[in-house]
């Protein structure tokens, strides 16, 4: 029986705070892994222009991933195709991994509106709700049973990352150095 850890993201792009959060609760509940999902058409964010595409931010993930003890990419919504809807996933990932622990490892950020999710009452039925406190939106909590862990705070997010991008700004040492690679190669932000 394993214990895995489910990191969803768009991760447009991946940056070192999503990783410092996989290694960190990987850690702090000993799981056997941690798997950083690619979403492949996130509902919530249908309405942003310029979604990188989703083959793109896997490859990102991948590379970024390489190395890294215990944390690995996972392609299963994007294999999945259409919309993708965390509750889909842990259902998907229950019925192909019946006897492991599931742990849904989620910002507080996004765990204050967890409520606005696709049928999120299901939930906790399929995993554990682990909630990790971050810059600007710690003490949220969501309406359904869940755990906190306090990991090191990064103030960071793929929204800013993509600003300085676009403002010429370095982003060397926010973004791991062999996403970053992939970035450059592909022309991605910036």
């Amino acid at each position: 029986m394993s214990r895995i850890g489910i990191l969803g993201g768009t991760f447009d792009p991946i940056h070192v705070g999503h990783l410092a959060v996989a290694v960190w609760v990987r850690a702090e509940l000993d799981l056997s892994r941690v798997e950083l999902v690619v979403a492949n058409e996130p509902w919530q964010k249908l309405d942003r222009p310029l979604l990188s595409p989703a083959q793109d931010r896997l490859a990102m993930v991948q590379a970024a991933v390489d190395g890294i003890e215990g944390v690995v990419a996972s392609s299963v919504e994007i294999d999945r195709g259409g919309l993708t809807y965390t509750v889909d996933t842990l259902a998907a990932y229950r019925a192909h991994n019946p006897d492991d622990s599931l742990f849904l490892i989620m910002g507080s950020d996004a765990a204050g509106g967890l409520d606005t999710w696709h049928r999120f009452e299901e939930i906790n039925g399929l995993a554990e709700l682990v909630v990790v406190d971050r810059p600007g939106a710690v003490g949220q909590r969501p309406p359904v049973a869940h755990r906190v862990v306090v990991c090191p705070l990064l103030d960071l997010s793929s929204t800013q990352v993509r600003e300085w991008a676009d403002a010429g700004r370095p982003l060397d040492g926010l973004v791991p150095p062999a996403a970053l690679a992939y970035c450059r190669h592909k022309g991605l932000y910036g």
